[in-house]
């Protein structure tokens, strides 16, 4: 009995060796990744990445991960001119499969989330002035929640010389183009005082896209939805490049 309680003890303690220098290893790892992402990105600020599975030794002896979980808030992406700001993006890794060297990793598969506020995706939509009709000028002031996962569009219009009292409201439904462009079409076109307006002019006021270009390598936009801070945005990968 003595002798069994000696190798249980033992094995107790080795294991919890074991496991300790697993953790270990883990944070190690996790900081090293994400200060390559942030220099392989470009990001302002280092991204948050957090290796599942246990234990993380077997998993490197093996050559891939099973699970990586990825957030980067702030990451910017291009618009085709400029930057869209693009928060809360969040993304689970699977089969992250990396180099003898360590000096790359790819994920097989990943999906995720991400948020862009109404004032980031306002800067796609026509804010300045635009002529739709002989004496009437529209443009777009405001984006918003309009629920049920639609977007609020704002419009001011002045008609003779005259701005409207209050913005026209347009409930608009969003959707994904491409996998890169974030598309604003309005469900029912307004009327602008009694002015009768083409469908096709009133529709380069109402309607717009916002390109989103410049994602992790295999990241694209899948889904999106209007929320009350922003749009909520669904994001689907293969192959996607963590590093290298």
């Amino acid at each position: 009995m003595r002798a069994l309680r000696i190798v249980l003890i033992i094995a107790v303690i080795l294991g919890g060796l074991f496991v300790a220098a697993d953790r270990i290893a883990v944070g190690f790892a996790e900081d090293e990744a994400a200060e390559r992402l942030r220099t392989s990105e470009g990001l302002a600020q280092t991204p948050d990445v957090s290796i599942k599975g246990f234990p993380f030794l077997t998993q490197v002896a093996g050559g891939e991960l099973d699970d990586v979980e990825v957030g980067i808030d702030g990451f910017e992406a291009s618009n085709g001119g400029g930057k869209v700001r693009i928060d809360e993006l969040t993304a689970k890794m699977r089969g992250v499969a990396f180099s003898d060297d360590y000096s790359s990793a790819t994920a097989a598969e990943a999906s995720g989330s991400a948020r862009i506020a109404y004032d980031e995706l306002l800067k796609a939509a026509k804010v300045e002035p635009v002529q739709v009709a002989p004496g009437v000028t529209a443009k777009v002031v405001g984006l918003s929640d309009g629920g049920n996962g639609k977007i609020k569009v704002a419009i001011e219009a002045t008609v003779l010389g005259k701005t409207l009292p209050r913005p026209v409201e347009v409930v608009s439904s969003a959707t994904v183009e491409g996998g890169k462009r974030v598309q604003v079409h309005a469900d029912a076109l307004p009327k602008l005082g009694a002015v009768a307006i083409a469908e096709q002019r009133m529709r380069q006021i109402t309607d717009f896209q916002q390109v989103i270009d410049g994602l992790p390598a295999g990241i694209k936009l899948d889904k999106v939805e209007a929320a009350p801070d922003g749009v909520s945005v669904t994001v689907t990968g293969s192959q996607v490049k963590l590093v290298g």
